[in-house]
């Protein structure tokens, strides 16, 4: 286990490369995002995602949202996504958007209980996105035992999730610690699951159809 500060220029490449290798063996890593600092595994390591999941202390029943380096990268998780998906993304993207879409058949993946969909986000943060160029798609929810309060630094992540996480990846406070805004575009019209950083009414302005929030609840 080991915490890198990425605002300094040797840090950051170091930690990037270290938090590269982790991901790539299945481990843990904790990144910093555009809203909460959040715990990450390679998407298509079973075992890694299943250690996720246990180090947060949740059950497959709350399924693990993805993060995604690239617009382009959303093509190969979900080909076909509904048009309502992709209008919000080209508007909202990179940002705190999470859309759940139908992803392909063909992914050998397990987030837990996704009946076929998965939440998927490409978030507004440099080192975030640098990873996520060198890692490919990341299964990555909020850096907390659930129950706990989002950290807000890497330190506080390091002080709830210990040894079960092989790099953290500190970038200092969280610029916003509210979570991102999430529409399911499975059905249309879309809803908005959660109400986060984006507003409804920053939604309906790209997709005017969608309906309001039923849940406020924070992962």
């Amino acid at each position: 286990m080991r915490l890198f500060d990425c605002r300094k220029a040797k840090e950051r490449e170091s930690g990037i490369k270290a938090a590269a290798r982790a991901i790539r063996t299945g481990k843990l890593v904790v990144i910093p995002t555009d809203t909460v600092y959040g715990i990450a595994v390679d998407a298509f390591s079973v075992p890694g995602v299943a250690s996720l999941l246990k180090a947060k202390g949740r059950g497959r029943d709350m399924a693990t949202p993805v993060l995604i380096g690239s617009r382009r990268a959303l093509d190969g998780i979900a080909p076909n996504i509904p048009q309502s998906a992709r209008e919000l993304t080209e508007a909202f993207w990179p940002g705190p958007l999470t859309v759940i879409v139908p992803f392909v058949s063909t992914l050998s993946w397990d987030l837990g209980d996704t009946d076929g969909t998965v939440a998927v986000r490409m978030p507004l943060h440099p080192l975030a996105l640098e990873l996520l160029r060198e890692t490919g798609p990341l299964a990555v929810s909020s850096a907390n035992l659930t129950g706990v309060a989002p950290a807000p630094n890497a330190a506080n992540a390091k002080e709830q999730l210990g040894n079960s996480v092989s790099v953290y990846l500190e970038a200092g406070e969280s610029e916003d610690d509210v979570p991102s805004t999430i529409v399911d575009c499975v059905e249309d019209p879309p809803q908005v699951l959660r109400e986060g950083a984006l507003t409804t009414e920053q939604i309906r302005a790209i997709v005017p159809s969608t309906l309001g929030p039923v849940d406020h609840e924070k992962s």
